[in-house]
């Protein structure tokens, strides 16, 4: 596959990402290669990853808990220490390889350690390549608030290796599946049609499909980097969905959703507020509610859980001036962004979601 070109780097696509490697990791430009995993990703992808990486800079593997609730500034402050004690320096180059979690935080120590070091992000999920590896947002989350504190800032490359799905569950293909269909709705109609069909799909579809998604959400931050305009679209069912995985992180009681479960709630929510608000059909409405519907199970909240989902809002990243800012559909491949909603109107969005 043909890599991608981004701003300042290249996102690399199996065959073609080893060889890079080989060219990158020589002894003259790195001291050490910091490899930074979880308890996962450390038993079913590093040795396939390692067997294949030909370098003859020495590398020190650093493995951290998996889960979104490790991705905290204490974990940070563990890898700085970590770091520290095995010697990197700023020559060090550190290799995320691991989901959203692994991506997001290694790619903040990365930024902050010794005022930066490069990074490469190896996605191991597919949400992790189609949406957390690339872009340039890293961070953790402050308790169970989304990704708090954090900095924008463009990894050395992106290595996008398709043999990692196969050690993947089906609820985490599942998530992965949401931001995929996220980009359809944001940017691509046709995109939108292809993945409608998803029981006629082969794996080389998915590899090209995978392509796609990623020069979609590639095209729009390459436009918008620092999020003052368009890169504002890649928000879409993220208000309420990030609100509702906080509140599943927060809460004894409830299952902890997946970041694409969550936000495929809050894109069923967030279309239904278009539709209110007369930016799409009904019938572009019920579409998308039926497709997403098809691919995700209904989760169930009472009206506490609304409003406990309904008090996460006003810590959401995107408001402006007391203002929650919502991205909605325009139409199926279309946006509108800094839109302000009624309180009144989320939670008719709740209720149309629960009803039978």
């Amino acid at each position: 596959m043909t890599p991608i070109q981004s701003n300042t780097y290249t996102i690399y696509f199996n065959e073609t990402s080893f060889l890079y490697l080989e060219n990158l990791l020589q002894p003259d430009a790195y001291s050490k290669i910091f490899v930074l995993v979880d308890e996962n990703t450390n038993e079913h992808c590093l040795p396939y990853f390692l067997s294949n990486l030909p370098t003859e800079i020495e590398i020190e593997i650093i493995e951290i808990e998996a889960g979104e609730e490790n991705k905290n500034m204490y974990t940070c402050i563990d890898l700085w220490h970590t770091l520290i004690d095995l010697d990197a320096d700023r020559k060090s180059i550190l290799l995320n390889l691991g989901g959203g979690v692994i991506t997001d935080i290694g790619g903040f120590v990365a930024s902050t350690f010794k005022r930066g070091i490069d990074f490469i992000n190896i996605p191991t999920t597919l949400l992790a390549m189609v949406d957390a590896s690339v872009g340039g947002k890293n961070g953790v989350d402050l308790g169970n608030l989304k990704n708090q504190i954090g900095v924008i800032n463009e990894p050395k490359s992106v290595i996008i290796l398709s043999k990692f799905l196969e050690t993947l569950p089906s609820n985490q293909m599942r998530s992965g599946l949401a931001e995929m269909l996220k980009h359809g709705l944001i940017y691509d109609k046709l995109y939108w049609n292809k993945l409608k069909n998803l029981n006629d799909l082969n794996t080389n579809d998915l590899d090209i499909l995978i392509k796609q998604s990623i020069e979609i959400k590639n095209e729009i931050v390459s436009q918008d980097l620092k999020e003052n305009g368009i890169r504002k679209a890649l928000n879409f069912g993220h208000t309420l969905g990030h609100a509702i995985e906080s509140y599943s992180l927060e809460s004894q009681d409830k299952k902890q959703l997946l970041h694409g479960e969550a936000i495929a709630m809050g894109m069923i929510l967030e279309s239904y507020l278009s539709y209110k608000l007369d930016f799409i059909s009904k019938e572009s409405y019920a579409e998308i509610k039926y497709i997403i519907t098809d691919v995700f199970e209904k989760i169930v909240f009472d009206e506490a859980d609304i409003q406990n989902i309904m008090n996460f809002l006003v810590f959401d990243k995107k408001n402006e001036f007391g203002n929650v800012q919502f991205t909605l559909l325009n139409k199926i491949g279309e946006i509108k962004i800094n839109q302000i909603v009624d309180e009144s109107l989320i939670l008719l969005a709740f209720e149309d979601y629960l009803k039978n």
